[in-house]
């Protein structure tokens, strides 16, 4: 990553930390909402946490957050946030992602996904649920996952979400729903 690059990815996230400074402020004894952007925030404002972020841009091309709390049904916990700007993204060069995206673009790894999320750890446990395949199509998928970062192996036939993809999966799921 370039001086450059690294300065501005720096100067976004201090931006984005005093968002969340005032934003607690403001409401110190809310959880951030997972609900749609249209649901009003603590001051009834659907869009409060877009009009914070462009008050922190000011006039720049503007930037993109994303952010979130999350219970897993296990019992983990996450608060997650993130962001860039808008010509970072326009800037960078989209065909490093194909392969981060493409690992999620196949019915039966998103099937693993869930279950995992959902506690299924093992290589037993995923090799139990229908429709996977073979024990070598389980394991071939298991490491096209792990190989995109969407899945971490802990221990020798364990599986998991590492908690730094947690939202960002869930943030990739809510912008192919329709």
């Amino acid at each position: 990553m370039s001086e450059e690059l690294a300065g501005r990815v720096a100067a976004l996230e201090q931006l984005v930390q005093a968002l969340a400074e005032r934003l607690d402020a403001v409401a110190p004894n809310e959880a951030a909402s997972p609900e749609p952007a249209a649901e009003p925030g603590p001051d009834g404002n659907p869009f409060w946490a877009l009009d914070g972020l462009k008050a922190q841009v000011g006039e720049t091309p503007g930037a993109v957050l994303y952010t979130g709390t999350v219970t897993l049904p296990t019992g983990e916990h996450y608060d997650w946030q993130y962001g860039h700007t808008v010509a970072d993204l326009l800037d960078a060069d989209w065909s490093g992602y194909a392969g981060t995206l493409t690992a999620l673009a196949h019915p039966v790894r998103l099937l693993l996904v869930r279950h995992i999320l959902h506690g299924a750890r093992t290589t037993a446990e995923l090799a139990e649920i229908d429709g996977l395949g073979t024990t070598g199509q389980l394991y071939h998928h298991l490491r096209q996952l792990v190989s995109a970062g969407w899945l971490r192996s802990s221990a020798r036939g364990q599986y998991a979400v590492p908690p730094e993809r947690v939202v960002p999966l869930l943030i990739v799921l809510s912008g192919a729903h329709r």
